[in-house]
């Protein structure tokens, strides 16, 4: 398994300094992450490489309809059950080479073979690809944060690199704090999105109509967490009520 770079260990990226001096990794905390959700429904993403690790990172593309293939030698029983069932492609062998990528959206690889690693980083950056090789930051070109996952809601935490640890803490902590009102307030907004849309003529507009549903009083919330969806949905009645446009 790859394991992040620090100083004394041998190194595991494509620097090759031996014996690692953290030359690869002292600008992660300074580099701007530009932060996006990505639409993986029906998108063909490649694992190389099993085990717990494979099999987590499996799991994270199918929780996102991912079409995944995984390539490794020895998958684990997760991952061998997957592929019986019909859920993943497994290609019970070593990376081949650039033929691999071929048709393929993003790649994420978690073998320990470092000079293989830094071939399929290269490969895949050759065709401007998405690629991340689990635990050394250097040889990706996106990274992968916590999340915490309420329905619709996501909410992503990174440290660039820094302490996973921390960032499982924050995942924790965020999870307490936003609780499944959140969730059920976003599906009621989204709910009456298609009034919005249909009624408010402006962005502005409906800016407004949201915000005030949002920061409304009564407190949406507090209202969920008090178990009372009614008072949420005369809250978004007074609303349209309030930002219709009046007939001349």
């Amino acid at each position: 398994m790859p394991a992040a770079a620090y100083a004394g260990k041998e190194c595991v990226c494509q620097f090759k300094r031996g014996i690692c001096d953290q030359t690869c990794v002292k600008d992660m905390l300074q580099t701007p992450f530009y932060i996006a959700c990505l639409k993986l429904k029906g998108r063909r993403c490649l694992v190389i490489g099993g085990g717990a690790m494979g099999l987590e990172k499996t799991e994270g593309l199918l929780a996102c309809d991912g079409d995944v293939t995984v390539i490794a030698p020895d998958a684990g029983p997760e991952l061998e059950e997957l592929a019986r069932e019909g859920s993943i492609r497994w290609e019970q062998r070593e990376y081949a080479g650039p033929e691999d990528l071929e048709g393929i959206f993003m790649v994420i690889a978690c073998t320990d073979d470092t000079d293989v690693n830094i071939r399929i980083y290269d490969d895949a950056e050759r065709r401007a690809m998405l690629v991340n090789i689990v635990d050394v930051p250097p040889l990706c070109n996106f990274i992968l944060p916590a999340l915490v996952r309420m329905g619709p809601l996501a909410i992503a935490i990174s440290t660039a690199g820094a302490s996973p640890a921390l960032a499982k803490r924050m995942k924790r902590e965020i999870g307490e704090l936003f609780g499944t009102e959140y969730e059920t307030l976003a599906i009621m907004l989204n709910d009456v999105r298609g009034w919005a849309k249909g009624t408010l003529p402006t962005y502005q507009d409906r800016k407004a109509f949201f915000e005030s549903i949002v920061n409304g009083d009564p407190d949406p919330i507090a209202l969920l967490r008090a178990g009372d969806s009614a008072g949420v949905h005369a809250l978004i009645a007074d609303a349209q009520r309030a930002h219709a446009p009046q007939a001349a």
